[in-house]
């Protein structure tokens, strides 16, 4: 028996995962679509209707599309298709995840979340942009909070006074 007589040795489970990572985009994109088409084809539009585009066109659309994409994708990872690296990207696969900083940015969103209600976006807004900077690795202490609170008290400029989009202004609604 030679070394040619061998059958190759087939990969794990896990390399084959890793290999095919891509699946997981997949099947995010499936679940997307078929959360889109559950809600557009299960909405009450009897009232709302006006002639023949209505509001489940879009959503409808969207979501099968999200449908076809998913499918489209999976059967090019299935067939060897990988997505390629661009020509800048710099990061070093092989390196675990910096899960500090995911844990940060986790829990700096998730205050926002709870904090936006009582303090109003404002000062949860200005939270959220200096505490996305610190955990990014921004260390300027005494430029960042400044800007983060400038940033916060335009973005809710834009949106509640000149878009119309209501945001809630907490404690600062009476002088803002």
């Amino acid at each position: 028996m030679t070394a040619t007589d061998v059958p190759p040795k087939r990969p794990d489970r896990r390399t084959w995962l890793r290999e095919h990572s891509e699946l997981g985009v997949c099947v995010l994109l499936l679940a997307l679509g078929a959360l889109v088409l559950t809600d557009a084809l299960t909405m009450d539009v009897e009232i709302t209707q006006r002639g023949p585009v209505g509001p489940r066109t879009v959503p409808v659309a969207v979501g099968t599309g999200l449908l076809v994409v998913s499918v489209l994708l999976a059967v090019d990872v299935l067939r060897g298709g990988r997505g390629a690296a661009e020509g800048g990207e710099d990061v070093d696969l092989s390196e675990p995840a910096d899960w500090r900083t995911v844990l940060l940015l986790a829990g700096v969103f998730l205050a926002t979340a709870v904090l936006i209600e009582p303090v109003g976006f404002p000062v949860a807004g200005a939270l959220l942009f200096w505490g996305a900077a610190h955990a990014l690795g921004s260390r300027t202490v005494h430029r960042d909070p400044l800007i983060a609170a400038v940033l916060s008290l335009a973005t809710y400029a834009v949106f509640d006074k000149l878009l119309g989009v209501p945001l809630p202004g907490g404690p600062l609604m009476g002088v803002l």
